[in-house]
């Protein structure tokens, strides 16, 4: 397909909870984003209620296009393409994205480029400064997923291994549930570990071998910790201290796992991508290993480690150079590899 004109895309993510809009340039310059969370509509149901937040995204994705759009003067000669998360996600979220994208396509005359979110993730590296160095590899870690891949060039990608149960994000987020605390659960918990103490031995899932996660029996593990001791999680410093254990468990685990990957794949960055990103603990950790092993840290900045559309419309540019486009059906299965 031949480059169409406009020196922007117009990106659209709404595969969970969040409603992000974005206007990038195809070297990753970002001219606007605006992400609106629904914590406070979910906090009550310990969780994303899915119906609740397709509902929500109705309601926030136009007026939010409109406002992305002011900053260059509702210029649509400027947007090259539009580029919307058409999975994997939540199939209600992904369809309201998906839909508003293709109205907006019809309406201003531009093409629609259905992206897969997880390459959404991948490319959020490089959004207002190029910093992915290849070959790379690569952790993701969302509330939704966990995955370990190698990256020899910008378009290849090999999947190693991902989690056989829950995401690391999603633990972090039942964890801190466990513990009373609200949404989003992620960063309390992040919060309270370098409080605490790891003084409780917590299992380390498929920590010797292979490239593949497991969460399920760690998050167990603090349950039934919790259940024999509930004093733990009435106090900061029980709470703190169960966080530690936790948070020490999650992250022995994806350390060893970089570390015999990269000793197999040798690579010139380590990328750790995804919601579990923003984790202060996670990121020294990474950044120790790259000395080790002398490469490149690759850790985008914390605006861009959550689900943004900024990722999903540099995604959108390569779909554009590499004369891809998938098409706009909505996907909740869709895997790395996909395009």
């Amino acid at each position: 397909m031949p480059m169409p004109e406009g020196d922007l895309i117009l990106g659209i993510e709404t595969s969970c909870d969040d409603t992000s809009v974005a206007l990038v340039a195809r070297d990753g310059t970002v001219i606007a984003c605006e992400t609106l969370t629904q914590f406070t509509i979910h906090e009550a149901f310990g969780g994303v209620f899915p119906d609740l937040a397709s509902r929500a995204h109705l309601t926030a994705i136009l007026p939010a296009v409109a406002r992305v759009m002011h900053v260059i003067g509702d210029d649509r000669a400027r947007l090259a393409a539009i580029a919307v998360t058409r999975g994997p996600g939540l199939i209600g979220s992904l369809l309201v994205g998906v839909n508003a994208a293709q109205a907006l396509g019809l309406a201003w005359d531009k093409p629609v480029i259905g992206v897969n979110h997880l390459r959404g993730h991948l490319r959020s590296p490089d959004l207002d400064t190029q910093r992915l160095v290849f070959p790379a590899l690569m952790l993701l870690a969302s509330g939704g997923h966990t995955l370990l891949a190698h990256l020899p060039g910008p378009a290849q990608i090999t999947l190693l291994g991902q989690t056989r149960d829950d995401s690391m994000g999603e633990c972090y987020d039942k964890v801190a549930r466990m513990l009373g605390y609200p949404m989003p659960g992620g960063p309390a918990i992040d919060r309270m570990a370098r409080l605490g103490q790891p003084r409780f031995d917590l299992p380390r899932p498929m920590l010797k071998e292979g490239f593949a996660f497991s969460f399920s029996g760690l998050k167990s593990s603090v349950a039934r910790l919790i259940e024999r001791q509930p004093a733990l999680a009435e106090t900061d410093a029980g709470r703190a201290d169960v966080a530690a254990s936790f948070v020490q468990a999650c992250l022995e685990i994806a350390e060893t796992t970089l570390d015999r990957a990269l000793r197999a794949h040798p690579s010139a960055s380590v990328v750790v991508v995804g919601g579990v990103a923003a984790s202060a603990q996670l990121r020294a950790r990474v950044q120790a290993l790259a000395g080790r092993h002398g490469i490149t840290a690759c850790l985008p900045p914390l605006t861009w480690a959550t689900d943004n559309a900024a990722m999903i419309a540099l995604a959108g540019w390569d779909y554009l150079a590499q004369g891809i486009n998938p098409g706009l059906r909505a996907d909740p299965a869709l895997g790395l590899t996909d395009w």
